[in-house]
């Protein structure tokens, strides 16, 4: 193999890298793939593991590497910013199978690294750390780990099937079937339906903390249409009284405990494809209350159809009430865990 060179990212990269490279190693790859773009100097990127802007866009701060074998692209690497975890940048690297173990992979991170170090305070956060996402038991894993990135959270999608959950009794002596208020279908551009998922996510981010989510940036990134949110249904707990337990409650609603967020699907595909759902409770309740609160939700809106969620390590309460149900096969794991590796 000739000597590599090495160049910025140009227009058309992407269609002689994608012939060469044929199929993503595993949704990761796929999602970061998206990510190759032009450098760019911005600081105001958008959010997630591989939403960069659009190429030639000067909105995010981004730094894109090829290498050519004798004028042809054959691998590329990609740094940059995501505003609502700015304390660390995602990095990408991807070799043609024929180029691998060759330390091309890793000349190209070096290059990212010393890229990433000239980065301005806006788009670091104030240092430079890396993070990335790789799919289970793929090459890509293996690199990260030997490049030193360590585990920072597995995510996996799980499948729960109908009717597995025991209905939960609720507070006022009806069963999930009746229309108890204590479940509520809600709008998903309530306050505070936007307030408890944006609590929520940033409680089980906290190994990678996300930058102050307000109430509408909550709304937008989570509930909007542009999100695919299609509707939500939430948990409450009884409505009291300030006065005491005796006294008529002046609200009639009690607070919220849990919340269940779907994602529409393909208009085409949505009468047979499992329910995306994102579930989450009240930060403020204790881990039991959580844990009920969230296996009930579950119990709920898993009882006549499946459910699709993807369950972070992170979710401790989600967690306690999926994983005996994929040890006992009523529930199902969906393709290998996304782990989230920095250094």
């Amino acid at each position: 193999m000739a000597q590599l060179t090495y160049r910025p990212w140009r227009e058309g990269d992407d269609r002689t890298l994608l012939e060469l490279w044929g199929d993503a190693e595993g949704a990761a790859a796929e999602q970061f793939r998206g990510a190759f773009a032009p450098d760019a100097d911005g600081v105001a990127a958008h959010d997630g593991a591989a939403s960069a802007a659009a190429p030639g866009s000067t909105q995010v701060w981004r730094r894109c590497i090829v290498a050519e074998d004798q004028g042809i692209p054959v691998a590329a690497a990609v740094v940059y910013r995501a505003v609502l975890h700015p304390q660390r940048l995602w990095a990408y690297v991807e070799v043609a199978r024929d180029h691998r173990r060759a330390g091309v992979g890793s000349e190209l991170l070096r290059r990212l690294r010393a890229a990433a170090a000239s980065a301005p305070d806006e788009a670091t956060g104030g240092g430079v750390k890396l993070r990335t996402k790789v799919t289970e038991g793929t090459p890509g894993k293996a690199f990260a780990e030997d490049a030193g990135f360590a585990l920072l959270q597995r995510s996996r999608e799980v499948l729960v099937k109908p009717g597995v959950l025991k209905l939960p009794v609720l507070g006022d002596g009806t069963d999930a079937g009746d229309s108890s208020p204590l479940v509520e279908d809600l709008a998903t551009g309530s306050v505070e339906l936007s307030d408890a998922v944006g609590r929520y996510y940033a409680q089980v981010h906290a190994w990678d903390p996300p930058a102050p989510i307000s109430v509408g940036r909550a709304q937008q990134l989570f509930l909007s249409d542009a999100a695919g949110a299609h509707g939500a249904v939430v948990l409450r707990a009884p409505a009291v009284s300030a006065f005491g337990a005796g006294a008529t409650p002046s609200r009639k609603k009690g607070r919220l405990r849990a919340f269940a967020v779907s994602y529409a699907g393909p208009a085409s595909a949505a009468a047979e494809q499992p329910s995306e759902v994102l579930l989450g409770h009240d930060v403020r309740l204790t881990p039991d209350d959580a844990q009920d609160a969230v296996r009930g939700l579950l119990a709920l809106i898993a009882y006549q159809h499946p459910v699709r969620l993807e369950i972070d390590d992170s979710m401790t309460a989600l967690r306690a009430t999926v994983d005996p149900l994929l040890a006992s096969g009523s529930a199902e794991q969906i393709g290998p865990a996304i782990l989230t590796l920095g250094d």
